[in-house]
């Protein structure tokens, strides 16, 4: 089934390049991400959307950018602050927002300057006005055309450019095709890689991200320490943590004597074979049912006609609506055990159920999208417990942790006491070490090195962040 759906998927790109380089594969990146593809494939769609994008900006006509001059910055031996700048359509009621809300304020201003470049317009949430007041500079560009805003990030001087999106909805990719800043960078909003010259880094992790696969990436890799993907809980979620604020089984319609599996991930992400994998779990364990979201409605159907032809019983499928992030978050809860999708994990909602204090068993593969809930488990200390090999494995450690209710009550309580102090949900020093990452990055380019790959360590005692 892979192999024919990799064969279709090279035919249209094989075509795309015989036609008009206006014209592209119908596979997006950001499909890739979720489909069964070879790794070379994805890297290969999403290169082609960076020359796209690289035409695009070509139809601007603007001469090449003067970039800032390779001056060490101050805590480094010089006197001026390092300026990076963040662009995104996400800054609003977005998990991208609900992920780093804190970070743009969190950043030392004493050498960093931080500008925020909201390529959407004002969504009048909570999410937009925490970061538009905490950010040092925030500048709503959405009115603007891609080649002002380039202008604009060249003319304050930005030292290194970040992009927020990827190939997600909203992005302005030609911006950054326009090469407006000396160091350009992908982080977060793309679980993958960009196939783009124009892109120097990728922030990511060694878990996600080894360099046995650096080959599979068109940027350079920066490993940060722990887990690369940040997250705001422990200064907007901290409700969770109140035993007197907890939901109850009934107030969903959950069965209070079954053992409950779930999944919250959209439905894109769950494919045949975990599909069957689950449906095998559910008809192993006595008295279990399988929690899903209607994410999107129109999937509860064709779920439950496929679980009901594996022989699974009707009742043990279970489907409640979305929720707001807040309810979302203390809801998980109620559940089990969560079960990851490995063809495209659990990212936002890992974080989200492991801030609930609900364990999970996730796969990791090759692609970046299929290794983020590894790397989230690792940064609680408790990875080894949830994370597996192999699906034959999966399947056991799921029935394994729903048959031993004291080895998963104890992998629950370590979980749940981890939360305050692992470095997952550590928001401040993820931001340091990005800081780190910052700096090191300036540092090369200051002494005219060419961006490669490096981690960055928090026993560096040579930077001059530490506050």
């Amino acid at each position: 089934m892979f192999t024919e759906v990799e064969g279709i998927i090279r035919r249209q790109i094989n075509v795309s390049i015989d036609m008009l380089m206006s014209v592209l594969p119908s596979v997006q990146p950001f499909h890739a991400i979720a489909y069964p593809i070879d790794p070379m494939l994805a890297l290969d769609i999403s290169r082609k959307y960076a020359a796209h994008c690289s035409m695009i900006a070509s139809r601007f006509a603007l001469p090449p950018f003067n970039h800032p001059a390779p001056n060490r910055i101050k805590g480094n031996g010089g006197n001026e602050r390092l300026k990076v700048g963040y662009v995104s359509s996400d800054f609003g009621n977005h998990p991208l927002s609900h992920l780093m809300g804190s970070v743009f304020g969190m950043h030392n201003r004493e050498n960093v300057e931080v500008f925020c470049y909201a390529l959407s317009q004002n969504d009048g949430t909570e999410w937009r006005q925490r970061i538009q007041s905490e950010a040092e500079h925030f500048i709503d560009v959405s009115a603007m055309s891609s080649d002002v805003i380039a202008k604009m990030i060249n003319e304050d001087g930005i030292q290194i450019l970040i992009n927020l999106n990827g190939y997600t909805k909203g992005a302005r990719n030609e911006i950054f095709a326009m090469q407006p800043a000396p160091i350009q960078v992908s982080y977060m909003g793309f679980p993958g890689t960009t196939g783009a010259d124009y892109i120097d880094y990728l922030v990511t992790d060694e878990f996600v991200s080894p360099l046995r696969y650096s080959h599979i990436y068109s940027e350079k890799l920066v490993h940060l320490p722990h887990c690369y993907f940040v997250n705001d809980y422990k200064q907007k979620n901290r409700d969770v943590l109140d035993p007197t604020c907890q939901h109850k089984r009934s107030d969903y319609g959950l069965p209070e004597d079954k053992f409950i599996f779930a999944c919250f991930n959209q439905l894109y992400k769950m494919d045949p074979e975990i599909f069957n994998t689950w449906c095998n779990i559910l008809k192993r364990v006595p008295n279990s049912a399988l929690w899903l979201l209607k994410f999107p409605a129109a999937g509860e159907m064709r779920l439950r006609a496929y679980a009901a032809a594996q022989g699974v019983q009707p009742e043990q499928i279970i489907f409640t609506d979305v929720a707001m992030k807040h309810e979302h978050i203390r809801r998980s809860a109620l559940a089990d055990l969560c079960l990851d999708t490995p063809l495209c994990n659990a990212h936002t909602t890992g974080t989200d159920v492991l801030w609930a204090g609900l364990p999970m068993v996730t796969l990791p593969l090759e692609k970046m999208a299929t290794r983020v809930a590894g790397s989230l488990c690792l940064a609680t200390g408790l990875g080894e417990e949830m994370i597996v090999n192999s699906m034959k494995e999966y399947e056991e450690q799921a029935v394994t942790l729903a048959l031993n209710r004291p080895k998963l009550q104890a992998l629950t309580k370590k979980l749940k006491e981890a939360r305050l102090t692992c470095p997952l949900f550590d928001t401040a020093r993820w931001v340091r070490n990005l800081e780190r990452a910052y700096l090191k990055m300036w540092n090369l380019y200051c002494s005219g090195q060419q961006p490669q790959h490096f981690k960055v360590t928090e026993n560096d005692f040579d930077f001059p962040y530490d506050r």
